[in-house]
């Protein structure tokens, strides 16, 4: 890993490459029982990142989570749910990312350490803009005072995500730029649709263009599909007639094979309104209804608005997606659950999570009274119709 590191900074990603696959899989496979203290996840997680490989990073976070949690090591542990939720959010999981996410703040309270960062792209995912913004500019400015580049550039990340969502892609543009220019290793599987899709819709060819140079030099020696999607994406981006339709075609193909679904649906989303711009509203209905079912169900609401928008300008309407509020779980209330019914006692569930029996039993009650259900054995049906209880992984 640290050849991997040191050829990455040094000769750049195409030497490197072949090293941090080499090292990731070596990594994976090894049967060493303290392997936690030879990899920290914010290396062996980027590098996976690096190669496009989403099923890599996410089998090294949950495994990460697994043995610090039997180490009872609190700090590593929270990288490790970090990492983790970024897995669930990218697969489009984002209950899931927040069932971690709530995890770690409450590890944070309980030792008094700096929660971890990335509940704001959660909440950017969400279009849930007030708390999203509170976090990313926390982020942001503790990121630029103490020098944490990565810090700073997530949290351009995460307000260019909001602000796509939103439609405000001048603000989205500027953001991702920010990101991308800073090339922090890992991170740019990430920024570079982020920024082109940005700026194909403002109009900044000049910077789709070097979006598309950029997955030029890395697909050859990291063709994963996700690698490869994201690259016909952004090409598509640049292009027109047939030849944009290909490519819009390519990346959901070879994004409809990974467990990458966020982009996946943002693709579908993407090609539905080239579609109604191009004049074609019955294809495009089909992209756009596909689009607003996906980000509907995993909780990405502002896109899932965009593509409600787009399918009443093709003469169809979507229903907004409601949620009886009152029937709600919390994240606390969610994970609780989930631990009561997979036959966590209430003393064990409150050593999970940090919380007294007492706190463990009112949240229950809680539970109960939401799901209408009146004992444990109940609560695994329960929660797969739960609005805020679906959270699995």
């Amino acid at each position: 890993m640290l050849d991997a590191l040191a050829a990455r900074y040094a000769e750049g990603h195409a030497a490197a490459a072949p090293l941090m696959r080499a090292a990731l899989e070596a990594l994976v496979a090894a049967d060493v029982d303290d392997w936690l203290w030879v990899a920290d996840i914010r290396v062996a997680g980027v590098l996976a990142l690096e190669v496009w490989d989403w099923d890599l990073r996410h089998a090294l976070a949950a495994r990460q989570v697994e043995h610090a949690r039997e180490r009872g090591a609190l700090v590593q542990l929270q990288f490790a749910l970090d990492y983790l939720a970024a897995s669930h959010l990218v697969a489009g999981d984002l209950a899931g990312a927040a069932r971690l996410t709530e995890e770690d703040r409450l590890i944070a309270e309980a030792t008094g350490t700096q929660r971890t960062v990335i509940a704001m792209a959660v909440e950017a995912f969400k279009g849930n803009e007030y708390e999203a913004l509170r976090l990313i500019d926390a982020a942001a400015r503790e990121g630029l005072a103490r020098g944490i580049q990565p810090l700073a550039t997530l949290a351009s990340y995460s307000r260019a995500v909001l602000n796509n969502g939103l439609g405000r892609h001048d603000a989205a543009r500027d953001a991702a730029r920010y990101a991308f220019e800073r090339d922090t290793v890992g991170y740019r599987a990430f920024y570079g649709l982020e920024l082109a899709e940005a700026a194909s819709r403002t109009g900044d060819l000049h910077l789709v263009s070097v979006v598309d140079g950029f997955m030029a030099e890395r697909v050859p020696v990291t063709p994963t599909d996700w690698a490869l999607g994201v690259a016909a994406l952004v090409r598509a981006l640049l292009a027109d007639g047939e030849v944009a339709e290909r490519q819009y075609r390519e990346s959901i193909e070879r994004l409809g094979r990974t467990r990458v679904r966020v982009e996946l649906a943002r693709g579908h989303l993407l090609y539905g309104e080239w579609l109604r711009r191009e004049g074609r509203r019955i294809d495009a209905r089909q992209q756009l209804r596909t689009a607003h079912e996906m980000l509907s169900s995993m909780g990405v609401e502002a896109f899932a608005e965009r593509a409600r928008r787009e399918l009443r300008a093709t003469g169809e309407r979507a229903r907004r997606r409601t949620v009886e509020t009152r029937d709600d779980l919390t994240a606390q209330e969610a994970e609780i659950a989930r631990l009561a019914a997979e036959g966590l006692t209430n003393p064990e569930i409150g050593a999970r999570l940090f919380l007294s029996r007492r706190t463990v039993e009112w949240h229950l009650k809680k539970v109960f009274l939401k799901l209408d259900v009146t004992s444990r054995k109940q609560l695994d049906a329960a929660l797969s119709g739960a609005p805020g209880g679906a959270a699995t992984g």
